[in-house]
């Protein structure tokens, strides 16, 4: 018999705690949920009060049955999963899978993995809280409900094999209010003044003062009048204003703020950074991953008082409590920290190193004195305008808790410049150095980031820390939203620069629109939105997603029936998704262009199956429209008519090469040149395909060739030995094959690639 059975989620983690237990303890993993609703029909009977219907995937039958057999064969069971509503959720499918009496078996929980935190867990066991159970059945059945009763409809209505959710439109809902913000944008130009000012006639780096005129003006000509007026002007010093200030500390991380500055800090998606926590929490190295609690343990406060003390002195340590702002949060659990903040750098990989060091320091920082600045402020004034100039320098007379860690912010340009003033006196007399007038745009609304669509979600109540990676990845998967970087467009901006008495202009360039790892909703991710705003509008309302998860809350609280609550949201519900089914026409999305001047016919874009695109023609008798799919970064709401006809000019043929054509064209993966039915990738941002020449397509070409030669080390025809990203390889009817350790890729035979072959097909485990 086993005397102790510990039940927890995933491998990594039962190895941790299995080296806190004794050897009376066995720890296995159920490798997360082992059973979810149905996937045949809707999984729940809506008319016996929404009773779940359950189901054991098949690729969890072999977990369960060795789950089984230990638990039949142990004394006492104690179910280890995350302290969240999923993992109280996976405890009770565990009791009744495993057949466990829900009165004895022993729940336990620990927010973070150490010896410490496993012993008091074990010395304080409760019973699994239905409460969290029946929360979390109850979002799990509602987003079924929504999900299997309103895409149908979309089937049905706008285009098959499409799917909604309950939290995830809202998200699209974001992207593409903020998208028809920024198409609705009209840039303005003004131009902004600076310039540089000195104490004296010498220049010279210690005595030049940094400062901007207090008004922009409108124009080029009104640029250069005030240019004129400043270059007889007399400067001097108008007003000093002295201001001490302090600047305090973030709060701990919590699941949203850790998932915004891993993307700001280290360029980490959402996903990414839940990957990487995940397994520093399983680790043992940092407490669960979460959370939307500030909150931080007396024992934290108390070590790490001991580390700042230790490492900066008595001075660098303020002792915080931070609360919690964000909706619903649960005070009683903590924020994300290091579960040992003596440590304040780990082993691991780089990804973990990082974000492991980002942890610390956020923590560390929380618990830190506030920076001490000095901000001074300089006016200066010129004898012959009402226009000031303002100079603002800041000094940190103390670092605080700047010297550990400074957060960003969402839309920064690089850490901004502090100036120091130098020593002045009010009256002061000052000449100018250069005095420069740039032309500067108004920028549109900026797109969201995934980390600043988190910080929208929970400013609005809507998800919780356990939604927002998956709700982020599902609107990706489904390509109602891409996260792509742009170019931008290259725009002229006028610079009117006054130095030395003389007045000169030159142009300078900027990339207008330039874009990095930003969402950008896709033509069906907006269809799909106007549907929904249309048809069903509380489903991607604000208030009331937020309205559902405070719900949610209240029956984790015990304040709430889950079934009641879930009667009242699908009557209506489902009246709705009637009504639309039975009096909603298709939504067709089409948008009528102008005419093709070569033909006279008309010109639209459209929804067709594979993806926008445009035509030319209608389908009439003896007429067949001709279609052209648009380019990657063009939607049906913006494309001209211009841009649309230009799509047509595509495939064109550039000539003959040796008795074969030559085309080019534009396909799923990019623009293409063909030649002998062979396709070859034009490179991006280098090659247009509208532009490219027969001389540069055959240059393509040849690099390819040479590039595929290189990659072939051996050819057996059927079978080829090739070079790939992670070493050589065995290739034979589109299946690659691993080479055994010390095999040289130069020495093989065929009968060596297929006695390699024949042994991975020997060793491949079969599919469930």
């Amino acid at each position: 018999m086993i005397e102790n059975l510990v039940i927890v989620e995933s491998p990594a983690k039962a190895k941790t705690i299995e080296k806190y237990l004794g050897k009376d303890f066995r720890v296995v993993s159920s490798f997360g949920h082992i059973r979810d609703l149905k996937k045949k029909n809707l999984g729940i009977d809506i008319e016996n009060d929404f009773a779940p219907e359950y189901e054991i995937p098949k690729e969890k039958a072999k977990v369960v049955g060795e789950l089984k057999k230990a638990a039949a064969e142990s004394k006492n069971i104690w179910i280890a999963s995350d302290e969240d509503r999923e993992g109280e959720a996976i405890a009770w499918h565990l009791v009744n899978v495993l057949n466990l009496d829900l009165s004895t078996t022993k729940r336990i929980v620990f927010h973070e993995i150490t010896r410490d935190a496993i012993t008091n867990a074990i010395m304080s066991p409760r019973q699994v809280d239905m409460n969290l159970v029946n929360s979390q059945q109850a979002r799990r059945i509602l987003d079924r409900l929504v999900g299997f009763e309103i895409s149908p409809v979309l089937w049905k209505k706008v285009q098959p094999a499409l799917s909604a959710g309950r939290v995830q439109s809202v998200a699209v809902r974001l992207i593409v209010e903020r998208e028809r913000e920024i198409i609705a944008f009209r840039p303005e130009s003004s131009f902004r003044i600076t310039g540089i000012f000195v104490t004296d006639n010498e220049i010279a780096g210690n005595n030049q003062i940094r400062a901007e005129a207090a008004k922009r003006f409108p124009g080029e000509k009104d640029a250069l009048e005030f240019l004129e007026l400043c270059r007889s002007a007399e400067f001097s010093v108008a007003s000093i204003t002295v201001k001490p200030g302090t600047r305090s500390p973030a709060p701990p991380f919590t699941t949203s703020t850790l998932q915004q500055e891993a993307y700001r800090k280290l360029g980490f998606s959402v996903s990414q950074t839940m990957t990487v926590a995940q397994k520093l929490y399983e680790a043992g190295k940092i407490t669960y991953m979460r959370t939307d609690s500030t909150n931080l343990s007396k024992l934290a406060l108390s070590k790490s008082r001991e580390v700042i003390v230790s490492e900066f002195g008595e001075k660098y340590s303020k002792t915080r409590q931070f609360k919690t702002k964000s909706k619903g949060a649960q005070e009683a659990h903590e924020a994300i920290r290091p579960a040992y903040l003596e440590s304040s750098s780990i082993t691991g990989n780089q990804n973990e190193k990082k974000l492991y060091e980002l942890i610390w320091k956020r923590t560390i920082a929380s618990q830190m004195a506030d920076a001490e600045v000095e901000r001074t402020t300089i006016g200066i004034a010129m004898n012959n305008s009402q226009v000031t100039f303002s100079a603002v320098g800041e000094v940190i007379k103390f670092d605080g808790f700047l010297k550990v860690y400074a957060e960003s912010s969402d839309y920064e340009n690089g850490e901004e410049e502090k100036s120091i003033i130098p020593p002045v006196k009010k009256g002061m007399p000052l000449q100018y150095d250069t005095i420069t007038a740039t032309q500067k745009y108004t920028s549109p609304p900026p797109r969201y980031t995934e980390a600043s669509l988190v910080k929208k979600l929970e400013e609005l109540g809507i998800g919780r820390p356990s939604t927002y990676a998956p709700t982020i990845s599902t609107i990706q998967n489904r390509g109602y939203v891409m996260r792509e970087d742009r170019p931008g467009e290259k725009r002229q901006l006028k610079v009117v620069t006054l130095s030395k008495g003389k007045i000169s202009s030159a142009v300078r360039t900027e990339a207008a629109g330039k874009e990095k790892s930003k969402l950008f909703p896709q033509d069906i991710g907006m269809i799909v939105n106007d549907f929904l705003m249309e048809n069903f509008p509380e489903i991607v309302d604000y208030n009331f997603t937020a309205e559902v998860e405070e719900q949610f809350d209240k029956i984790a609280d015990g304040g709430l029936k889950w079934t009641a609550m879930l009667k009242k949201f699908y009557a209506p519900f489902h009246k709705t998704v009637e009504n639309t089914l039975e009096k909603t026409t298709r939504k067709t999305a089409v948008r009528i262009l102008g005419t093709d001047p070569a033909t006279g016919e008309q010109v639209s874009v459209r929804m067709g199956r594979f993806g926008p695109v445009a035509q030319i023609g209608e389908q009439s008798e003896g007429n067949k429209p001709r279609f052209a799919s648009l380019g990657k970064n063009q939607l049906i709401e913006t494309i001209t008519l211009d841009e649309a006809l230009n799509l047509f000019r595509l495939p064109r043929s550039l000539g003959l090469h040796e008795g074969n054509e030559l085309v080019v064209g534009t396909g799923r993966f990019g623009p293409y040149v063909r030649y002998m039915n062979k396709f070859y990738s034009l490179k991006k941002g280098v090659d247009d395909p509208y532009s490219v020449t027969l001389e540069r397509a055959l240059e393509i070409i040849r690099e390819k060739s040479e590039s595929d030669k290189k990659k072939v080390i051996k050819d057996f025809g059927a079978i080829r030995v090739l070079n790939g990203r992670f070493g050589p390889y065995i290739a034979r009817d589109k299946n690659n094959y691993r080479l055994p350790k010390g095999t040289k890729a130069e020495e093989l035979t065929e009968e060596d690639c297929i006695r390699i072959i024949e042994n991975t097909e020997k060793t491949k485990k079969p599919k469930e």
